[in-house]
């Protein structure tokens, strides 16, 4: 068995949250691992191969620890009376869009081959999201020197987690953007502040813990700290980095005064995820719990409104503190969010 990374040999404490779609690129990982902290990327929706490509070019920019996330798709079966009326009122959206929307369907995401390729290329961390696999999963990480982590918003999932052999969690608030953790897809997310979060679950396990959600500045990142958190990990602060993949949709939502609130919402993949509010968001408050079905249903819906500008049907992914995210170079960013 090689030895294990140790996330508390970090010269910077500071973690890039994996952003699926886009913004997590090789680059902005490499640039944060550069600094001192510890870059991620994002197999979330992304096919093996490109997440083999995109590990192997953050190689060639960093010679720093990296981190990779895999969804873990549980299997699930939505109400399809529900799911059916509910893609059909998106119709008349994707008419105006001129496009056709996505067919509903389950699919593990590629899970094996992408449990695979990471037991193989070796990124220094591997973290779940969504769920907790399987003890053996942990078992043949570790035996590899990769830590592995699991993604929790409640004090039961964490101590679960730990039993079934998770070496860290990255314990995630209600302030997060982005899809919530939450391993329930029909429960309702919980609303416990992130302080409240890192104090109980610190406390409670014997594991180190990252902490995550409404992350932007050095007070905030020292204060979780001193609850027991051994690093912070912030996506949103990331969103405007030069190296970032965010789409010129987001980033312009981001910036625009019109946008002053973030929200929960199950209308763009049928996971709750918190974004900025806006009329697809107002107008779809009744959205079904069911993903990744209707993450295919409005993936067209979604990839139309971006490359039209249209920010209000667009998904812009974003925690509670986006009205402090700057733009700038994503060293910066992780020496501004070091305690």
């Amino acid at each position: 068995m090689n030895d294990v990374f140790d996330l508390r040999d970090l010269a910077l404490p500071v973690i890039s949250s994996p952003m699926a779609g886009g913004p997590s690129t090789p680059a902005l990982a490499a640039a944060v691992s550069e600094a001192g902290g510890l870059g991620f990327l994002a197999a979330g929706s992304t096919a093996p191969e490109a997440v083999a490509a995109d590990i192997n070019a953050a190689r060639v920019d960093t010679t720093g620890p990296l981190g990779v996330n895999l969804f873990v798709v549980d299997a699930y079966e939505p109400n399809p009376v529900l799911l059916d009326s509910y893609r059909r009122s998106l119709q008349p959206e994707a008419t105006r869009l001129q496009v056709a929307l996505g067919e509903p369907q389950w699919e593990d995401d590629h899970w094996q081959a992408k449990l695979d390729l990471v037991l193989d290329l070796r990124p220094d961390m591997v973290s779940f999201t969504f769920g907790c696999p399987a003890d053996d999963v942990f078992d043949a990480l570790a035996h590899r020197g990769i830590l592995s982590c699991v993604t929790v918003s409640s004090l039961d999932e964490a101590t679960a987690a730990v039993a079934r052999g998770a070496g860290s969690l990255c314990i995630q608030g209600h302030e997060a953007g982005g899809h919530r953790a939450t391993w329930d897809a029909d429960a309702s997310p919980s609303t416990s502040p992130l302080m409240t979060l890192v104090s109980a679950i610190a406390s409670s396990v014997d594991v180190p813990v990252v902490a995550a959600g409404g992350i932007v500045d050095t007070s905030t990142s020292r204060a979780l700290m001193d609850r027991g958190a051994v690093a912070v990990q912030a996506g949103t602060a990331y969103l405007l980095t030069d190296e970032a993949g965010t789409n010129a949709t987001h980033r312009a939502a981001l910036v625009d005064p019109n946008f002053t609130r973030t929200t929960l919402t199950r209308a763009f993949t049928g996971r709750w995820a918190r974004g900025l509010e806006n009329r697809f968001i107002a107008e779809h408050a009744d959205a079904p719990a069911g993903y990744p079905h209707l993450h295919h249903v409005t993936f067209p819906l979604r990839q139309a409104a971006i490359a039209a500008g249209d920010m209000e049907v667009a998904h812009l992914w974003a925690g509670t503190g986006h009205s402090h995210v700057r733009s700038g170079a994503a060293a910066d960013v992780t020496r501004a969010l070091a305690p």
